[in-house]
């Protein structure tokens, strides 16, 4: 009897334990834990740099992967557009999808790797959420064009630029187009520089000095008998086939006396060209002149005030409210006012409105170089650049810097900023920097500068510069040519910016930054728009009362 109770016990003991539920799973949470392409992970939150044309992409998840459905939940896209084709395998007890493209992806372009709720675990969980990375495949080695002389280089971008302003300058009024999506919109500013470039065509024998000639005349003669001015100021923009001002933004519908500047600053350089006794030179010079007398310079100190005003309207007087004061692109205004035999300013309006009484020197160090003058980091390169096409900066001293050591100065730290690469943007390099305005993919327009950057470079701000850095501005220029040729180089030369962050290359060209390529490119070669602005009479009078020291006053 005892054997019996212990043996129904122990039945009972087992039937009980048999009986007992299993304790519940926890719920499962089933995630990405990294994406390493070539065993690098992101650059930035969900952002892949570099990426080579068959990458090893690997996904790790924090559980194993159901391998039946997740090869159609992992799409790879150009442009979020274009699939490619892929296939996976695994790795790491099916926890780590490798992912293979069946072909080869485009240099410089951008793809999506997308990542869905379909993929679930080994035990059914779905992924967490959908999951996107962007991938920016890396700029390929390969030659875009073949190689030529450093000189021919020179040469072709020059003549290419050229056509921007020979081509596809306006029918009837012979200005420049603000930009190649213009229409009938010209610019005061880039028809300063068109001018310019023309002396160039003409000198690099792109066109013939009977050629070149007649088109300025065209320009002049429309300038001058068509154009509405103000107090013998232009607009910023002018209707090409009437010379109705048209408003550059709501007050400024007017006078815009930097433009203005600009342009008299190429007139100028085009009248010291023009020197024959032809018909046709006297007259262009005598245009010129006229223009020229004309422009009331000291109707913008506003009531005599000791400063130049920007812009005034007769819809809007001086509302705007906008000193010119420096530093910035606007030195060629002062110089030409001083320089007026018409409507002067005197010196103390230099000091007190320009020069800030010495308010506008820096002195700080950026990157180890001292910069004299201008903003914190030294701001858009197209202050090295606008009054400096006609201006010699080259041992041009006065009271507040010596011009040449100052753009030298700006144009190193912009290229030490980029090769610094403190924001981490794509690509750039020794060969890839230079920041100022232009088009933007984001912005649509923006002042880039080293306080004031988002990744997108202006090949017109390094190149431009080839007088001030000749080594750092000729890699550049290799680099543009060479290796982003096919992106970069079209028929009327540079387009006007890129962002290799974001696989993004316009499709603009300015002639605010064309203009300064070829002029500067030929001020770097012959000094020839610096030798003919430089020397004008009025130019050296005005420079010399403003207390300008050169060899060329």
């Amino acid at each position: 009897m005892k054997n019996t109770f212990y043996s129904l016990l122990i039945i009972l003991v087992f039937t009980g334990c048999g009986k007992k539920e299993a304790p519940p799973q926890e719920p499962e949470v089933f995630t990405i834990s990294s994406v390493t392409i070539n065993e690098k992970s992101e650059d930035k939150t969900g952002l892949f740099f570099q990426v080579p044309e068959l990458p090893s992409i690997k996904v790790s998840f924090t559980a194993s992967v159901d391998k039946a459905v997740v090869n159609s939940d992992i799409l790879l896209a150009k442009n979020q557009v274009s699939g490619v084709s892929t296939s996976i395998s695994f790795e790491n007890n099916d926890k780590t999808v490798i992912i293979h493209t069946g072909q080869k992806l485009d240099a410089i372009s951008k793809y999506t790797l997308t990542l869905t709720t379909g993929i679930r675990s080994a035990r059914k969980t779905p992924l967490a959420s959908n999951q996107f990375y962007s991938l920016i495949t890396a700029i390929d080695s390969i030659d875009k064009f073949p190689r030529i002389s450093d000189d021919e280089l020179l040469t072709l971008v020059q003549e290419r630029t050229f056509k921007y302003f020979w081509d596809f300058g306006h029918p009837i009024s012979g200005m420049a187009r603000e930009r190649n999506t213009s229409g009938d919109l010209v610019t005061t500013g880039g028809t300063g520089f068109g001018v310019m470039s023309i002396i160039v065509g003409i000198e690099r024998n792109f066109i013939t000095k009977t050629q070149g000639l007649a088109r300025i005349n065209t320009i002049v003669d429309f300038l001058k008998n068509k154009c509405t001015t103000y107090h013998g100021v232009f607009a910023h923009w002018v209707n090409g086939a009437t010379g109705a001002s048209i408003p550059f933004s709501a007050k400024d519908d007017a006078a815009d006396l930097v433009e203005t500047s600009l342009l008299m600053q190429g007139l100028l350089t085009a009248r010291q060209y023009f020197k024959g006794n032809s018909p046709e030179e006297t007259t262009l010079r005598n245009n010129i002149n006229t223009i020229w007398n004309a422009v009331e310079w000291d109707w913008f100190r506003k009531k005599d005030q000791n400063v130049l005003y920007w812009h005034w309207s007769p819809n809007n007087n001086f509302d705007i409210n906008l000193p010119i004061k420096g530093w910035n692109e606007s030195l060629i205004t002062y110089v030409l006012a001083a320089s007026s035999t018409t409507h002067t300013i005197p010196k103390n309006v230099y000091d007190e409105g320009w020069a800030s009484n010495g308010n506008m020197k820096n002195g700080n160090t950026y990157f180890g170089v001292k910069l004299p003058l201008g903003p914190n980091l030294g701001g858009p390169l197209f202050f090295a650049h606008y009054s400096f096409l006609g201006i010699n900066p080259t041992n041009l001293t006065d009271a507040y810097a010596h011009y040449f050591e100052q753009n030298k100065a700006h144009t190193l730290i912009n290229y030490k900023y980029c090769v610094n690469n403190q924001g981490r943007f794509n690509g750039y390099s020794s060969s890839v920097w230079g920041l100022t305005a232009s088009d933007d993919n984001m912005q649509g327009y923006m002042a880039h500068s080293p306080s004031s950057d988002n990744g997108v470079i202006s090949p017109t701000a390094a190149i431009s510069s080839m007088s001030y850095t000749p080594d750092e501005s000729m890699a550049a220029l290799k680099f543009y040519y060479y290796k982003l040729g096919d992106k970069l180089f079209r028929e009327y030369g540079f387009i006007d910016a890129f962002n290799l962050s974001d696989a993004w290359f316009s499709n603009s060209f300015l002639a605010i930054d064309q203009g300064p390529q070829i002029i500067m490119f030929e001020n770097y070669r012959t000094g020839l728009l610096w030798n003919l602005f430089m020397s004008s009479p009025e130019i050296k009078t005005g420079m010399n009362k403003l207390g300008f020291q050169s060899p060329f006053l």
